[in-house]
């Protein structure tokens, strides 16, 4: 009768002794988000490496994801001749969209716009892409608030083209 009293002691013994294990703190596994300081230089070196390249006829395919009107986000063309937005067409479709669904979007100087308003806002979520010949963003994603829902905006570039 001793033999299972002596067993359940040292169970209870080494039970007491992982405690303090027990009630320590849970690791947090988590990635660090990028640096800020890091992306705003990002931002500025692209910035400046658009600006360098003075181009201002291009045409480019751009697609934005977002809690949004079913239109704002089908795939477009925007075609901008001296910097300024000629015209906006549905990419499948070739119809003529909605040009106020665009307007902020509607050149690559706006979208640099778009990410320099998200570091002023300190969204507390920003990644940007950029094309490494010319400098434009061809994706960014925003969440401006990670507590808030349906504030996320994800947007493509791509098939920038310089037209005469």
């Amino acid at each position: 009768m001793r033999l299972p009293i002596a067993i359940s002691t040292i169970l209870v013994a080494s039970l007491g002794l992982s405690t303090p294990v027990i009630s320590q703190p849970p690791i947090q596994v988590a990635q660090k988000p990028a640096s800020t300081s890091f992306a705003l230089e990002q931002f500025k070196i692209n910035h400046r490496l658009w600006r360098q390249k003075k181009i201002s006829n291009y045409r480019y395919e751009f697609t934005r994801s977002c809690f949004c009107f079913p239109k704002a986000t089908e795939p477009v063309i925007i075609e901008v001749r001296n910097g300024v937005t000629t015209s906006i067409t549905y990419k499948d479709s070739k119809n003529p969209v909605d040009k106020a669904l665009f307007q902020k979007y509607n050149t690559i100087p706006k979208l640099f716009n778009i990410i320099r308003n998200a570091f002023i806002q300190k969204a507390d979520n920003l990644t940007v892409q950029y094309n490494p010949t010319l400098g434009y963003p061809t994706q960014i994603n925003i969440d401006y608030d990670k507590q808030k829902s349906d504030d996320e905006i994800f947007i493509t570039i791509s098939n920038l083209q310089q037209i005469k």
